[in-house]
């Protein structure tokens, strides 16, 4: 890509109200994030495959969704019911709203997951025990990812 498409491409992000921005073009795909500063990177060149090896890929790239789900344990998940970053606690160094074993009642917070910069509180649907914590802090989940297992 020209250093000047670049150059030009950085000033309009950080001119604007757009906090990121990815261009994919023959040449390689450029990604500008805004996050105080502007931060660039530049992937190198992609490789098209070939036709012929396109039916070949397929049955791998289906196989691996299946390998990557987690097992639930027996019990009720809870389910992340949007994308974003999950946090047991409502700062970095505050107490987790809940621990495996903790007792909690329908409508009590059990985490947080934050998306677009706000933070949405994740409430139990279910009264029981928690018996099985399913994500890290600061994880990054999905829409219907299974969270907590309450029994």
């Amino acid at each position: 890509m020209d250093l000047r498409k670049l150059k030009t491409l950085i000033d309009l992000v950080s001119d604007s109200n757009v906090s990121e921005l990815e261009i994919t073009e023959a040449e390689g795909k450029v990604r500008i994030v805004k996050s105080g500063g502007v931060v660039v990177q530049q992937a190198t060149p992609m490789m098209m495959a070939a036709p012929v090896a396109a039916p070949q890929a397929a049955p791998a790239a289906a196989a691996a969704p299946v390998a990557a789900a987690p097992a639930v344990a027996a019990g009720h998940a809870v389910k992340s019911p949007m994308v974003g970053t999950f946090y047991r606690s409502s700062s970095p160094g505050a107490k987790a709203f809940v621990e495996v074993g903790s007792v909690v009642k329908e409508g009590e917070t059990l985490c947080i997951i934050e998306a677009m910069k706000i933070l949405n509180e994740i409430e139990a649907d279910k009264s029981g025990t928690v018996t099985e914590i399913l994500c890290e802090n600061g994880q990054a989940v999905e829409y219907g990812q299974p969270l907590f297992v309450i029994e």
